[in-house]
């Protein structure tokens, strides 16, 4: 049996038997990857810009709902679990290679009819927006990184902070599954900032799992390291923004992401861990702001 197989049988068994399965509200839309699970704040609305977020697990769309609260008077705002996360339960062949990841989140814009939209990802998925935007260039306007290193980077960061027999398909998928609330509560403590409180965190994904929600770190982290390659985009306007505090990429470059994404734009916020856009949601609110602004002035200037 494939590790995807095996993450799609354990997300479905996890589903089952949830004890609170009314958790699992909003809406979900059906991809080749599998029934995504999501919140559109403004569905059908193409009059504003759309930025769609999806959250690094075991993170999910709840995790989302402050940062989409002060977004929403400006944009479209779209938050999705990608497959493996979240209520997102993932399908039997889905691998989340870059070119599996990349497909799900055009099939979102596919199936919410947005035909533009900035890409505001973090950590590994925003190597799964990089691809997207390759693949679609036309299709996505921006991107907006956060905690998103070069492929290599994130692939030497895996091979450092994630267990061996977590990378080993079949056995990572049931170690993870098996312990997958205590692996979420140690990924918070070593992502905060040192004597950070994690307990929001840790109270939503808590509800997740009861919820049936699902946290593939096994078969994420299997499918990135089988890729070899990521081509440059030097076209697509990008700002990465990258927590200081974040002890798990203490050794990991956010200029690394210029290999791939010369003309990024790096914004440190020194006092954040791994998760920045949440940590600090006011803040990087007006940080997406003003990447939206540049976007609209370098629109005008290139007509």
């Amino acid at each position: 049996m494939s590790g995807a197989r095996t993450d799609h049988l354990l997300t479905r068994i996890a589903a089952s038997v949830a004890r609170d399965p009314a958790l699992r509200h909003g809406r979900f839309v059906d991809t080749a990857a599998g029934r995504v699970h999501l919140t559109d704040s403004a569905c059908g609305d193409d009059d504003r810009p759309c930025i769609v977020f999806t959250p690094d697990g075991p993170n999910v769309v709840a995790h989302y709902q402050r940062l989409v609260d002060l977004l929403a008077p400006h944009f479209r705002v779209v938050c999705f679990d990608m497959p493996g996360f979240g209520f997102s339960l993932p399908a039997p062949d889905y691998t989340h290679s870059l070119d599996h990841g990349a497909r799900v989140v055009l099939a979102v814009l596919d199936q919410l009819q947005i035909e533009r939209a900035t890409l505001a990802f973090s950590c590994a998925n925003g190597l799964y927006a990089i691809r997207a935007a390759q693949l679609a260039p036309a299709r996505i306007a921006s991107l907006m990184l956060t905690q998103t290193p070069a492929l290599a980077a994130m692939q030497a960061w895996a091979y450092r902070m994630i267990p061996r027999p977590l990378r080993v398909p079949v056995a990572g998928q049931l170690i993870t599954w098996l312990a997958r609330r205590k692996l979420a509560q140690l990924w918070y403590r070593s992502a905060l900032p040192a004597g950070a409180d994690a307990g929001a965190f840790q109270e939503i994904a808590r509800r997740s799992f009861d919820a049936g929600g699902c946290f593939c770190l096994a078969g994420v982290v299997q499918g990135l390291l089988r890729e070899t390659s990521l081509a440059t985009l030097p076209d697509t306007p990008c700002t990465l923004v990258w927590g200081n505090l974040d002890r798990s990429h203490r050794a990991t470059p956010p200029e690394s992401l210029r290999d791939c994404l010369p003309q990024a734009e790096i914004v440190q916020f020194g006092d954040c861990g791994h998760f920045p856009d949440l940590e600090q949601p006011e803040r990087y609110a007006l940080e997406i702001v003003s990447h939206m602004q540049k976007l609209t002035i370098h629109a005008r200037v290139g007509s």
